[in-house]
C-alpha cells in the first residue's frame, strides 16, 4: 500500500466544527514532547465518521494517544505487538481503528484515527510522542506539520525550549505563506525560549471572505546551544546521564573518497541530470588536501582513475567532464562496484598514499536493486564486510523507492556509515549535495568516551568511528547507587595534528533542582532519552543480526523497553480502551514495517581508541582541580608571576637566592621571555592594561602567552579567553571551561578548567601557564596570565631572553645589608654582571597552591625594570610579533 501525502487534513469530516487545535512542544536538553490536542463537534443532523490525523518525524515514537466521547474516555497503553492485536480483534470488527502508515514525504509518517459518533457529539484528541533531535551543520530543527483543514476559533502552537548551558540563537522561519510572516512571537533569554504562533479566525482565511484554512504546511523552529569550544556538556538527571560532545574550532581532518555512482537505465532523465548537478558541486567542494576517483557503474564497472588522486584544480575539472558526459543504460551492478572501491582504498592504503590521520570513505549512489552479477542482498552485504577495513566507511544514498533502503541502510550500517534516501524530484540535487555536506568535515576519529566503571551502568553507545562538523555525538546511561556528588566523563579523540583527552564533570544533583523550577521543561527527559536511543541503537542492531536467535533476543530486548517508557515502535502497538456501560471499546496504533522504505536511521557501535594515559610534570603544583593530587614537591624553578606591571622572579639555585624586578612597559607590547635559536623555542607575552589609571599609571599585564617551536612548527597562544594551537594549516582553538589534554608529535599541551596551561616541548622545555580571573564588573582590573618556568628546562647554549639568559646563572655577591626607609625591608648592594645595583629586600607571590592569596617568595628586588640585573635595556626585549625570536642584544 502506498499513500501519497499532497495534503492531509488533521480533521476529517463534513458538517462538523473544529473547536480548537493546539500543539505544544516542551523540548529539554535537546529531547522533545509534543503533544497535538483537538476538539471536535459533530454538528450535522447525522451520524458520522470524525478522522483525527497528524504527520510527525518518522524518527519519533508516539507515546500516549487519548480520546474521549461524550464523556467517554479512551487511555492509550504500548503493549507488545501480539498482545495488542489480540486484545483489539473484535473491536476491529466493528471499525474502531487507528494506525500510524508510513507516507513517501521525506521525513514524516502520519498517525491516522477514526470514530463513528452520533450527531451533537463531542470528541477531543490528544497524541503524545517523543524524539530526541539531531544536530545538522550546526542546527537542531524541530518541525510541526500543521493542516487543520478548516477555520479553528483556537488555533495556537507553543514550543518551550529549555537548555541548562544557554541558547545560542532560535529562529521560526516562515514557510506557511507571506500572509503569517509576522504572526510567530519568540521570547529568548539565556536558557529558555518561548514560540508562539497564534492566528485568529480572520488571519487564518485564504482571502477576507474566504471560508478555506491558509494555515496548510510546516511550522519549524532552528536552534543552538552555547558550548564551550571543544568541551563536552555532561548532564545528570532522574538517576540517568546524558553526554553531549560536540567539538567545533578544529581543523577537518583530510579526505580520501570513492564516489560510486549508479549509471544504470533507470538513472536516466531527472535523476541523472540532479546527480550531475550535484556531483559536480560536490567535487568543487573538495580541498587540495583531499584525495578522491570516481566509479560509475550499470552492468559493467568503469573507473574514472584507477588510483586515488589530488583533488587539484586540474583533477577536479577533468572529473568533472567524465561527469558530464556519462550516458545511463542497462543493468545494475552493485557488487562489483563497491568491491573495486574497496579494492582502490586498499592498494593506496597499501602504497602509503594515504595520511594515517585521514578519513577514508565510499559514498554510493543508487536508485534501484542490483540486477546484474551477484543479486542476492545478504551476499553482496557479506561480500563487502569481509574486505573493507575498520578505518573505512560506506555512505548509501538511495535514489527514489526502486531502491531497497533497508539493504542500503543495513550495508551502510554494517561499514561504519549511514544511509540516506533521496527524493527524486526537482530538489533531488540539492538533497545530494546537503547530505554531502554533512560528512565533508570530518574534525575527528575514534572518539571514545569513557565513564567511570563503578559510577554508570546500562551506557549507549560510546565509541564513535568519526565526528564531523556541525553534528553531535551523544552517550546516555544510567547512575549506579553512589555516595557521589559528581560525574566525571574523560573523552579521547584524535585530530588533524593530535590526540585530545577531555574531561568534563557534572553535578549529579543540580538540575533536577533547576528543573524543578521551570513550568514548561521536560522533567524526565534523561530517562526517556537514554531509552530513545537504546530502542534505535537495538533495531539498528537487530538488522545486522546474523541469526534469527539472535534477531529474536534483541526483539525481546526492544519489546520490553518499549513497554517500559511507551513507545509504539515496529515491534510494539498501542491499545487504546474505554469504558462505558456497553462494556470495553478498544482501537490500536500500529507501526508497520516497510522494507522498501526502511524503518530507522541510526548507526551501529563502533571501534574506538585506547585510553590516553597522561602524568603532570613533577615540578608543577595542583592549582585548581582538588582531586588531583601533587605528584611530587616543588623543585628549583624559574617563576614569572604576573601580578600589576610584571613581577619577574628569577630564582638562582646555586647561589640558592631568589632576585625579583618588574618591567613598566605599555599595553600592547610583546615581551621575550625566552629566545633560544638552538632548541627553535621563543616564549612571548603580550601586555594588556587595566580599565583605567590608577595613581596616574595604567597598569599592565600579561594577556597573551605565546610558546612557539619553530623546530616543529607548532605555536600555542594562551589567552584569557582561549586556547589556540597553530600547525601549519591546522588551527585549533579551546576554552578554559574543560580539563583536556592534546598531544602533538612533539608537543603535549595540558589544560586545567580554569586553572592553568601546561606546555610540554620534546620533553625538554616545560612552561605552566596560570589564569587569574578578576571580577568581572572590577572598576580597574583585567583578566591575567601567570607563567612559570622549570629552571630543570634544557636550552641551549644560545638561549637568551628576559629570562632565557639566567639558564647560564651568574656570579653574583649581595653586601652591605642594611636598614632601609621601610623598617621591615632591608637594602643592600649587589654586584653582578660587573655592575653595582642599590636592591630591597621584598616579597612577590607564588600563584601556583593558592590562586586567591599566593605564597610569599622573599626576594632581592632590583629597581628601574630589571637594569643592571638584565642584559641592555628592558626596550631591547620588546619584539614585532608574538612568535618572534630575539635579535642581538
Amino acid at each position: 500500500m502506498c499513500f501519497v501525502c499532497v495534503c492531509m487534513q488533521a480533521i476529517q469530516g463534513n458538517d462538523i466544527t473544529v473547536k480548537s487545535y493546539k500543539v505544544e512542544s516542551r523540548i529539554t536538553s535537546r529531547f522533545a514532547h509534543t503533544t497535538v490536542k483537538s476538539s471536535v463537534v459533530n454538528s450535522g443532523p447525522n451520524a458520522q465518521s470524525i478522522g483525527f490525523n497528524v504527520e510527525i518525524p518518522k524518527r519519533a515514537f508516539i507515546n500516549n494517544f487519548t480520546m474521549n466521547v461524550n464523556g467517554i474516555t479512551f487511555t492509550g497503553s504500548v503493549k507488545e505487538k501480539s498482545v495488542a492485536r489480540n486484545l483489539y480483534a473484535q473491536a476491529r470488527a466493528r471499525g474502531k481503528a487507528a494506525g500510524i502508515v508510513r507516507t513517501n514525504s521525506q521525513a514524516m509518517e502520519t498517525f491516522r484515527t477514526e470514530v463513528h459518533v452520533p450527531p451533537g457529539s463531542k470528541v477531543e484528541f490528544e497524541l503524545h510522542y517523543q524524539e530526541m533531535m539531531q544536530r545538522k551543520l550546526g542546527v537542531y530543527q524541530h518541525t510541526l506539520h500543521l493542516q487543520p483543514g478548516r477555520l479553528v476559533p483556537l488555533l495556537q502552537v507553543d514550543v518551550y525550549i529549555f537548555e541548562p548551558k544557554g541558547i545560542k540563537f532560535v529562529t521560526a522561519s516562515n514557510t506557511l505563506g507571506e500572509q503569517f510572516s509576522d504572526l510567530t512571537k519568540i521570547t529568548h533569554t539565556k536558557e529558555k525560549a518561548h514560540i508562539v504562533f497564534k492566528p485568529t479566525l480572520q488571519q487564518q482565511r485564504k482571502c477576507e471572505n474566504c471560508t478555506e484554512s491558509a494555515v496548510d504546511g510546516v511550522f519549524t523552529v532552528k536552534y543552538d546551544v552555547e558550548r564551550e569550544s571543544n568541551a563536552g556538556e555532561l548532564q545528570v538527571s532522574d538517576g540517568h546521564f546524558v553526554q553531549f560532545f560536540a567539538p567545533s574550532d578544529l581543523s577537518p581532518l583530510s579526505k580520501n573518497i570513492v564516489f560510486v555512482i549508479d549509471v544504470s537505465g533507470s538513472m536516466w532523465g531527472l535523476k541523472m541530470k540532479q546527480t550531475v548537478e550535484a556531483m559536480k558541486a560536490i567535487l568543487d567542494d573538495l580541498s587540495m588536501d583531499d584525495y578522491f576517483s570516481i566509479i560509475d557503474f550499470n552492468h559493467n564497472v568503469r573507473c574514472w582513475n584507477e588510483d586515488l588522486v589530488q583533488a587539484s584544480s586540474i583533477q577536479v575539472n577533468e572529473a568533472k567532464k567524465y561527469i558530464q558526459s556519462i550516458k545511463p543504460n542497462g543493468g545494475t551492478n552493485i557488487n562489483e562496484a563497491l568491491l573495486r572501491a574497496v579494492q582502490m582504498l586498499l592498494r593506496a592504503s597499501n602504497q602509503g598514499l594515504i595520511d594515517p590521520r585521514s578519513v577514508s570513505m565510499i559514498i554510493l549512489v543508487s536508485d534501484g536493486d542490483p540486477t546484474v552479477g551477484e543479486i542476492k542482498l545478504s551476499t553482496i552485504q557479506k561480500n563487502v564486510k569481509r574486505v573493507m577495513r575498520e578505518e573505512f566507511s560506506l555512505y548509501s544514498l538511495g535514489i527514489g523507492f526502486d531502491v531497497d533502503f533497508d539493504f542500503l541502510e543495513r550495508i551502510a550500517m554494517d561499514n561504519r556509515g549511514i544511509a540516506q534516501r533521496i527524493y527524486a524530484n526537482h530538489d533531488a540535487a540539492d538533497q545530494l549535495k546537503t547530505f554531502y555536506s554533512q560528512v565533508s568535515s570530518p574534525l575527528l576519529r575514534t572518539i571514545a568516551i569513557h565513564f567511570p566503571e563503578n559510577a554508570v551502568n546500562n551506557m549507549t553507545q560510546n565509541r564513535f568511528d568519526k565526528f564531523f562538523h556541525g553534528s553531535e555525538l551523544i552517550v546516555a546511561g544510567k547512575l549506579q547507587p553512589s555516595d557521589l556528588t559528581t560525574l566525571q566523563s574523560l573523552t579521547t579523540a584524535s585530530a588533524a595534528n593530535m590526540d585530545l583527552n577531555i574531561k568534563t564533570e557534572a553535578d549529579i544533583h543540580g538540575l533536577d533542582s533547576v528543573l524543578s523550577t521551570h513550568q514548561h521543561s521536560f522533567t524526565g527527559f534523561a530517562r526517556q532519552m537514554w531509552a530513545y536511543i537504546t530502542v534505535n541503537q537495538l533495531l539498528a542492531e537487530r538488522s545486522l543480526a546474523p541469526t534469527a536467535n539472535k534477531k529474536r533476543r534483541i526483539t525481546q530486548r526492544i519489546m520490553a523497553l518499549a513497554v517500559e517508557h511507551q513507545f509504539v515502535t515496529p515491534f510494539t502497538a498501542m491499545l487504546v480502551e474505554g469504558h462505558d456501560q456497553g462494556g470495553t471499546e478498544r482501537l490500536i496504533a500500529d507501526s508497520p514495517r516497510d522494507s522498501k522504505h526502511g524503518c530507522c536511521s541510526t548507526t551501529a557501535p563502533l571501534s574506538g581508541p585506547h585510553q590516553l594515559l597522561y602524568a603532570n610534570p613533577q615540578w608543577i603544583q595542583p592549582t585548581y582541580a582538588p582531586t588531583q593530587e601533587a605528584t611530587g614537591t616543588l623543585e628549583s624553578t624559574i617563576i614569572t608571576s604576573v601580578d600589576n606591571d610584571p613581577h619577574f622572579i628569577i630564582h638562582l639555585p646555586k647561589s640558592n637566592m631568589d632576585i625579583c624586578f618588574n618591567i613598566d612597559s605599555k599595553p600592547g607590547h610583546i615581551l621575550n621571555l625566552i629566545s633560544d635559536p638552538g632548541t627553535g623555542v621563543t616564549i612571548n607575552g603580550q601586555l594588556v592594561g587595566s580599565k583605567k589609571m590608577k595613581n596616574n599609571k595604567i597598569d599592565t599585564y600579561f594577556g597573551t602567552i605565546s610558546i612557539y617551536s619553530k623546530t616543529h612548527g607548532v605555536q600555542v597562544i594562551v589567552g584569557t579567553n582561549r586556547i589556540d594551537l597553530m600547525e601549519g594549516r591546522n588551527n585549533h582553538s579551546f576554552s578554559w571551561g574543560a580539563t583536556a589534554e592534546l598531544v602533538l608529535d612533539r608537543m603535549r599541551v595540558t589544560i586545567v578548567k580554569e586553572g592553568h596551561v601546561t606546555v610540554m616541548v620534546d620533553g625538554k622545555i616545560s612552561v605552566m601557564v596560570l589564569l587569574h580571573r578578576v571580577w568581572k564588573k572590577h572598576p580597574v582590573q583585567v583578566d591575567f596570565l601567570g607563567i612559570y618556568m622549570s629552571s630543570d628546562n634544557k636550552y641551549s647554549t644560545r638561549v637568551h631572553g628576559l629570562i632565557g639568559q639566567f639558564a647560564q646563572e651568574p656570579e653574583l655577591k649581595v653586601y652591605g645589608v642594611h636598614e632601609g626607609a621601610d623598617p621591615k625591608k632591608k637594602e643592600a648592594t649587589m654586584e653582578v654582571k660587573g655592575n653595582k645595583v642599590a636592591v630591597t629586600r621584598g616579597w612577590q607571590k607564588d600563584y601556583r597552591r593558592d590562586k586567591k592569596r599566593g605564597s610569599d617568595v622573599y626576594c632581592w628586588f632590583i629597581h628601574n625594570s630589571g637594569k643592571g640585573f638584565i642584559d641592555g635595556s628592558y626596550t631591547s626585549y620588546i619584539l614585532p610579533q608574538l612568535d618572534s625570536f630575539l635579535t642581538a642584544i
